[in-house]
C-alpha cells in the first residue's frame, strides 16, 4: 500500500533540515505547486503557420481570452468560483480564484489569420506567417 501526496514530496516542515533526505526528496519527487504550475503549450511551426494546442481541462470559453500585441501571443484564463448566498450557517466555507497566463513570442504573425478554437478543453491555434506587426489584436475564441 502507498500514499499519493500531491502537490507535497514530503510531509516534514518546511524549516526541516535533513540534506540526506532532501537530496532524494528533491531527485525522486520534484516538489509541485500551484503557484508555480501553469498549463501546458505546444507550439509546432510549419513553414507558412504556427499551430498551438493548450491544455485547460474544465475552462470555459468566457473564461478565456486570446489576443496578439507587440509581437507576442497571449493566453489568458480567468475563473472565479460562484459565491451562492443562501440560509445555511457554515463552519468553513471557501472561495477560488484562479487566473493563468502563458505568452508566446511570435514576431511573423498576421494578427487578422489567427483562428482559436475550444473543445474538450483543448485550445487550437493556427496563426499565419507574415510579415512582423506591431499593433494589438483581439482573437475571438470560437
Amino acid at each position: 500500500m502507498f500514499k499519493l501526496t500531491p502537490f507535497s514530496a514530503s510531509p516534514r516542515r518546511k524549516d526541516d533540515f535533513d540534506p540526506f533526505t532532501d537530496f532524494f526528496d528533491d531527485f525522486f519527487s520534484p516538489m509541485r505547486s500551484l503557484r508555480n504550475d501553469t498549463f501546458k503549450v505546444d507550439v509546432e511551426a510549419k513553414d507558412d503557420k504556427y499551430l498551438i494546442t493548450a491544455d485547460l481541462p474544465g475552462v470555459k470559453k468566457n473564461e478565456l481570452k486570446v489576443s496578439y500585441d507587440e509581437q507576442t501571443l497571449h493566453i489568458a484564463v480567468e475563473r472565479e468560483e460562484s459565491k451562492e448566498e443562501d440560509e445555511k450557517k457554515y463552519l468553513h466555507k471557501e472561495r477560488r480564484y484562479t487566473s493563468m497566463r502563458r505568452s508566446l513570442y511570435l514576431p511573423d504573425v498576421e494578427p487578422s489569420s489567427i483562428k482559436a478554437s475550444l473543445k474538450d478543453g483543448i485550445l487550437h491555434i493556427d496563426a499565419a506567417k507574415s510579415e512582423r506587426q506591431t499593433e494589438g489584436y483581439l482573437i475571438d475564441v470560437e
